[in-house]
């Protein structure tokens, strides 16, 4: 059973980083105005985007520096992801089983 809440963990980290790449490259069409922000539909998409990935984003954000225009807590949120899918879920459940 454990093995499988790990799996399931892992499942959900992916998805999660796939969510914070996919709001960045949105995010990047819309600053070249690419996409159209008056639609409502992708209004709506973003809007729902923005408050998936903002609750993770505000911790990092109030202790990064200030960088202008440039906002690094997308990267330092897959870097923790890729940090807690790569070493800590897997030594954990080695360390469960020995």
């Amino acid at each position: 059973m454990l093995p499988a809440l790990f799996g399931i963990a892992n499942l959900l980290l992916t998805v999660v980083m796939y969510v914070i790449i996919l709001q960045a490259i949105l995010s990047w069409l819309i600053a070249f105005n690419v996409i159209n922000t008056h639609n409502d539909g992708m209004r709506s998409f973003l809007t729902a985007l923005d408050r998936l990935t903002e609750p993770l984003y505000r911790p990092i954000r109030r202790i990064m520096p200030d960088f202008g225009g440039i906002d690094l807590s997308p990267m330092v949120v897959i870097l923790l992801i890729i940090i807690v899918k790569d070493y800590l879920l897997p030594g954990l459940l080695v360390s469960l089983y020995t």
